[in-house]
């Protein structure tokens, strides 16, 4: 019997979501692209306060999981993936095109301009100098508050050190299927502004 992850899948993109591949970009800081589970997502993004005016970035959407779980909770706004990988940023743009509320660019997201994202969803798209990186564009960029949500167990909080225009809004930890005995995932949910 499919799994719920899978039946959510089929039901908004008409196909798995989930990839098991190696990054092809690892010399460029990305990391293997990893879908992440529905149940974290309506823990994570579920009670984000998102109305019509928000528009939620996914960074390294990979095939577009996060996408999926923004069209199938019915969530106000808009929301765009960016993945660094081709492939996979085609994959995604094919089976959401149907959505107008959602777009994919393939490409790096320190090349997308970020002064229109309200909200930033982060599961270990890439090494901490990209992230460092990447918060640094923000910064200098975003228009307006912004709540960054970021999951990952691999210590890239360094990044976050020393910067004083952020609020953590609240911290956690999930055991994700699969990684049993293995580290949980770290989350953590900011706001710039």
């Amino acid at each position: 019997m499919p799994d719920a992850d899978l039946l959510r899948d089929l039901a908004v993109a008409g196909r798995s979501l989930e990839r098991a591949e190696r990054t092809r970009h690892a010399a460029a800081g990305a990391h293997d692209p990893t879908a992440t589970p529905y149940f974290v997502l309506e823990d994570l993004l579920g009670g984000l306060g998102l109305d019509a005016d928000s528009h939620l970035l996914d960074v390294g959407c990979g095939a577009g999981r996060v996408l999926a779980y923004f069209v199938g909770a019915g969530l106000p706004g808009r929301a765009t993936g960016v993945e660094l990988d081709p492939a996979l940023a085609a994959e995604a743009a094919a089976w959401s095109a149907r959505y107008p509320n959602v777009h994919v660019v393939a490409g790096s997201a320190l090349d997308l301009p970020l002064a229109g994202f309200t909200h930033v969803y982060l599961f270990n798209p890439f090494d901490t100098p990209v992230l460092t990186a990447f918060l640094d564009k923000l910064e200098r960029e975003a228009a307006g508050p912004v709540t960054l949500v970021h999951m990952s167990d691999n210590g890239e909080w360094l990044a976050y050190a020393g910067r004083e225009r952020w609020t953590v809004l609240r911290e956690g930890a999930f055991n994700l299927p699969g990684e049993e005995g293995d580290c949980p995932q770290h989350f953590t949910i900011r706001r710039l502004g």
